[in-house]
């Protein structure tokens, strides 16, 4: 059951702090972001840093939700993005190698490759969901990824994610999404993709 105090929002350039640390919090044991950033790393501030990156990059779309109180995001990339400046491509990819050093361009070819294997279809992609810890089980989730799922729906259009847990899938499934396939990544963990076909 969705809690009453989820208070779904859209976020905003001053919720980049306060999400990052929670994001870094929720994957603390993510498999795929522990082999991005492996234990050579100062974990926590690197996990944080990353989080931060991405969460600069992916506020561009308008399309990433937290609550009232930023217990967790959810960042989804629209079926048609506005493409990025060639100002914000290069302040990513120096974002990018500053977060990730030598292994970014490692990192940059599996993602590539990923990517590569999303539905040719336009789709949204839950590009990253995490809630932190002391609030997880509480329907924080559910509330998150609902105001684009509802949107999906509307608009007949699918939507589309990876899991980086087998034990996720479950959750996603209730959602209707359903597994297309299981993706190695090369010299890290398993994935599996997930696709939600529109609701009538």
């Amino acid at each position: 059951m969705i809690p009453a105090d989820a208070q779904v929002r859209l976020a905003n350039a001053g919720d980049t702090r306060a999400l990052s640390l929670v994001l870094a919090r929720a994957f603390r044991d993510d498999p795929v972001h522990r082999w991005i950033l492996p234990g050579e790393f100062d974990w926590a501030l690197a996990s944080d840093a990353f989080f931060a990156m991405v969460m600069r990059d992916m506020l561009r779309h308008e399309t990433v939700f937290t609550t009232g109180g930023c217990s967790g995001a959810a960042l989804w990339i629209p079926p048609y993005p506005e493409p990025s400046t060639l100002f914000e491509r290069l302040a990513m990819a120096a974002r990018w190698y500053s977060a990730l050093g030598r292994r970014a361009s490692e990192i940059g070819v599996q993602l590539t490759r990923i990517e590569r294997a999303h539905p040719r279809e336009p789709h949204w992609y839950l590009a990253v969901l995490g809630i932190d810890p002391r609030h997880q089980r509480r329907g924080l989730g559910s509330a998150l990824i609902a105001p684009i799922l509802a949107r999906c729906d509307a608009d007949r259009v699918s939507a589309y994610l990876e899991s980086s847990k087998q034990s996720n899938v479950p959750f996603y499934e209730r959602h209707g999404f359903r597994v297309l396939g299981e993706l190695a990544i090369a010299g890290g963990p398993v994935i599996w993709r997930m696709l939600r076909e529109a609701r009538a």
